[in-house]
């Protein structure tokens, strides 16, 4: 991501959680259940949230005995986010971290056992910033692991409107995303198992995603 863009995105961001805090409410998306489901299934303990915003899924998650691991840009988000912890009693399951994405994450290696990320990778990132991103989960998670994640594709109707940035990077009202071809999901998948591949639509527009489910240590078939 262009560093003036970058700045520009994360001082948006502030803004936005520090004048709308429950802006996306206080139920789990549907992709969180979905993850919160394939990591019992899995007997995940300690998993990770990439974007973790204010936390209505980490809270989720955490609800339901996961040790969550809670990251973020926005330090006022997650201030909001250890505010709720505490006060829905799952203060000691929720440990949260300010990092940008753009840089590597702050565990061990293999010390996660799933990671959840709803609509991080899609933000203001480059290509290759996306696929750092991605190596570095698979450094972290454990073999086995999954990883679940969501993204706005190209088949939404924002793509190829408004301001652009290259490398299918579009801004709406102060929002960049990146907008996700099938060739770029399945390129962050070598080296890992593709298990779902799941398209849904969430907000106004509506939105169009995909949500994809990745186990780490099984080769996709090329």
């Amino acid at each position: 991501m262009d560093d003036e863009l970058g700045a520009a995105q994360r001082e948006h961001w502030q803004d936005v959680y520090g004048h709308n805090p429950h802006m996306y409410g206080s139920h789990p998306s549907e992709a969180a259940r979905h993850a919160g489901r394939a990591f019992t299934a899995d007997r995940a303990r300690r998993v990770l949230e990439l974007g973790a915003g204010h936390g209505r899924d980490a809270l989720w998650l955490a609800e339901r005995g996961f040790i969550v691991e809670a990251a973020d840009f926005s330090a006022t988000a997650l201030r909001q986010l250890q505010c709720a912890a505490i006060s829905r009693g799952v203060g000691e399951r929720v440990r949260t971290h300010v990092h940008d994405v753009r840089h590597p994450l702050p565990f061990a290696d293999a010390s996660m056992d799933g990671v959840f990320a709803h609509m991080l990778l899609c933000m203001a990132l480059s290509t290759a910033e996306i696929r750092a991103a991605v190596a570095e989960i698979g450094r972290v998670m454990r073999p086995g692991g999954q990883l679940v994640y969501t993204v706005r594709h190209t088949g939404d109707a924002h793509y190829g409107t408004g301001i652009s940035h290259g490398d299918d990077i579009y801004e709406h009202g102060g929002f960049a995303v990146h907008f996700f071809d099938r060739p770029l999901v399945d390129s962050l998948a070598r080296g890992w198992h593709l298990e779902e591949l799941h398209p849904f639509t969430e907000g106004e527009l509506p939105r169009r995603l995909w949500r994809v489910t990745m186990v780490k240590g099984a080769a996709a078939e090329e």
